[in-house]
């Protein structure tokens, strides 16, 4: 059995609360959009519309259930609504660039350029370039997610967290 420093044996590790927008499937209903975009040219565009209302229901509730985790965190203490509104807005403008905005721009632009170029460089018929822009577009979104969240963090550190946090992301 391996011994943890400060622990005894016996002694269980201390568990980490889940998070069931960040540490569950749910997190996957972010990216409806960017699936959606990916088959933007196989779908009716209604379909693609309606991966944006998952999405943004998603950000929506992951931003009301941090408000909620902050109200409960700050109780009735001094500079509550400040703490609450900071951790929903924050919630949602990095969820809303990260997980809607900023990834379904990229995989639209990546499977618009994809049709284009296959129309131009290949003999193939449409329905074969548009399921190889579709497949372009899947393969894209687990390369694009870290460097996306990484510059939100960033530009969100840079601007809008330095109003309410100091610069320093809310949790």
């Amino acid at each position: 059995m391996i011994e943890v420093k400060g622990m005894t044996p016996s002694e269980d590790p201390p568990s980490k609360a889940v998070d069931i927008y960040r540490d569950t499937w749910v997190r996957f209903l972010g990216y409806a959009n960017e699936v959606g975009e990916a088959f933007r040219a196989l779908v009716p565009v209604s379909m693609v519309r309606a991966t944006y209302g998952v999405a943004t229901v998603y950000v929506t509730a992951d931003a009301v259930d941090k408000g909620k985790k902050a109200a409960a965190a700050h109780g009735d203490g001094p500079g509550r609504t400040a703490k609450v509104a900071a951790a929903v807005v924050d919630t949602f403008v990095w969820q809303a660039l990260a997980s809607v905005a900023i990834p379904g721009f990229t995989i639209n632009r990546v499977c618009a350029g994809s049709l284009y170029l296959l129309g131009r460089t290949t003999k193939w018929p449409l329905p074969v370039r548009k399921w190889t822009t579709t497949a372009i577009g899947l393969s894209t979104i687990p390369f694009i997610i870290t460097p996306i969240d990484r510059s939100v963090d960033l530009l969100l550190d840079a601007s809008l967290r330095k109003i309410y946090g100091g610069g320093e992301k809310q949790d």
